[in-house]
């Protein structure tokens, strides 16, 4: 493994992670797709399971506000595996506070989130 692959993999995570927070990303089916891994699961904040379908419908329906995006502090990550990176960060969504933690995982069409939780805090 060179020296600067686990900083490289983290980065493309880490790259993914803020494109799918981006509401001009959200709002596309078609680009969400290359983000999430075809056995993407989420256990949201809110304490509810999903996957590629229910998140879909959700993001597409107009329900993302391209006038508050989420703020993003204390983003970090560590390769766990070739091919696997964790990634934790704290996310403000107007108010609605989370830590939040992502595994992503490499595929052929590149880096994709295999499995995001989300878990509310003051």
């Amino acid at each position: 493994m060179a020296d600067d692959e686990p900083k490289q993999a983290v980065q493309a995570a880490i790259d993914g992670e803020l494109r799918l927070l981006d509401p001009e990303v959200r709002t596309v089916p078609a680009l969400v797709l290359e983000l999430l891994d075809p056995e993407f699961t989420e256990f949201g904040a809110s304490g509810r399971r999903w996957d590629i379908n229910s998140l879909l419908t959700v993001t597409s329906s107009g329900s993302v506000s391209a006038e508050s995006p989420v703020k993003v502090s204390e983003m970090s990550g560590v390769l766990l595996a070739p091919g696997v990176v964790h990634l934790t960060y704290f996310a403000d969504d107007q108010g609605r506070r989370a830590w939040r933690s992502s595994l992503w995982r490499l595929t052929e069409t590149g880096w994709r989130m295999y499995f995001h939780q989300g878990t509310l805090t003051d």
